[in-house]
């Protein structure tokens, strides 16, 4: 099964400074048929004004992941500190923590990817880490950047056998994914376009595959060079 998410179709929510997109239901938006894809709970693209923050929030049996696309974003619990444009930090949020974020800046937004991947125990003890990333390890390769253990220097989320990878394709530049049937994957176009077995996937589009095998190729398709991520989870 291919599942095709296009950015227009995501809910739109604007409330005061925050400007958010949902591929998944989460908190305005309510979509029944679209409630998460496997242990990918809720994936969310949003832009926060100058000044502006998320207002602060309690978690409890997730592992969040934040990208920053632009900008900077400072997280408001624990030591995460600011994660920049290219980093990734992760909460496991275990039994309990209160979380909020805010724009670094007070003359320019922050635009972030925030997901929410449900951990495969419940209760454990919270955690987080920031990862900044290398530019260059990304380039026409698919570099980790989360993962159950750390591997590759990624971040270690520990509660989920999920990985998050990125990729940073000019064009004509590719990179592989190979499918194993038993699992699940997530393609989310994060800026740029790509090139897809005929489909192009422009920024905010996404491909879910399920129970497919085979290898599917992704390619750099435009002037821009291409931010793309994928998420590996359990089938």
């Amino acid at each position: 099964m291919i599942l095709e998410r296009r950015s227009g179709a995501r809910g739109h929510v604007r409330a005061g400074r925050i400007d958010s997109r949902h591929a998944f239901s989460s908190g305005d938006y309510y979509d029944p048929q679209w409630m998460g894809f496997g242990a990918l709970r809720v994936l969310n693209e949003v832009m926060l004004e100058p000044g502006a923050s998320l207002p602060p929030q309690r978690y409890a049996n997730m592992e969040l992941l934040t990208y920053v696309l632009s900008g900077a974003l400072v997280f408001g619990a624990g030591d995460i500190g600011l994660a920049e444009a290219g980093d990734v930090a992760w909460v496991g949020a275990g039994h309990g923590i209160e979380l909020q974020a805010r724009n670094a800046s007070v003359d320019r937004p922050v635009h972030f990817l925030q997901a929410w991947i449900q951990p495969d125990r419940l209760n454990a003890r919270p955690g987080h880490a920031r990862l900044a990333c290398d530019a260059a390890q990304r380039h026409a390769r698919w570099a980790a950047l989360a993962s159950p253990d750390g591997s590759e220097g990624s971040l270690a989320m520990h509660h989920q056998q999920a990985w998050l990878r990125g990729a940073l394709l000019a064009a004509d530049e590719s990179v592989d994914i190979a499918l194993d049937p038993a699992r699940r994957y997530w393609l989310h176009g994060a800026r740029g376009d790509v090139r897809i077995d005929g489909r192009v996937l422009a920024a905010g589009d996404a491909l879910g595959f399920a129970g497919e095998a085979g290898t599917v190729r992704i390619t750099g398709a435009g002037g821009a060079v291409a931010d793309v991520l994928l998420f590996e989870l359990p089938g």
